[in-house]
């Protein structure tokens, strides 16, 4: 079973500004509440292949998610499929312009729920926190964009 969960805010930045700062992997340990990224291997991890990862906890409480990006369309899309253990499944960001100094930016993400018949149980308890958290995370992605210099 898959669970659908997806948030999007409003930013008074540029739709390119925006969709470059998004994609920053490594930047998002910026903004992402208890998270670090990096992309493994060679490159950015701005194309089709590219492998992710990030750590999310506190010290070695936590979990691994890793992904390989699947589409990439710049200035507006990118799909990562989610391969860790825990996190499986699609996800996406999107960015809108909104104007010429506006954007919005979507976050969704297609989970395949881990432990059976527990987690599609757990789901409607446990879905409220996971937006919540994604919610918190494009907040602190709307306050990192804004304070970049341009």
């Amino acid at each position: 079973m898959s669970a659908d969960v997806a948030v999007s805010r409003r930013l008074a930045a540029p739709a390119d500004v925006v969709w470059h700062v998004l994609t920053d992997w490594p930047a998002q340990s910026a903004w992402m509440p208890l998270t670090r990224v990096r992309v493994l291997g060679l490159g950015d991890g701005r194309e089709v292949g590219a492998r992710l990862e990030a750590w999310t906890g506190v010290g070695r409480a936590g979990f691994l998610d890793t992904m390989v990006v699947t589409a990439w369309e710049p200035p507006r899309r990118c799909e990562v499929l989610h391969t860790g253990r825990l996190v499986r499944g699609p996800g996406v960001f999107s960015v809108r312009a909104i104007g010429a100094e506006a954007a919005e930016v979507r976050w969704e993400e297609q989970l395949d729920l881990p432990l059976g018949a527990a987690g599609r149980a757990g789901w409607p308890v446990v879905r409220p926190a996971v937006r919540f958290g994604l919610g918190v995370a494009l907040r602190r992605f709307a306050a990192y964009v804004q304070r970049l210099p341009r």
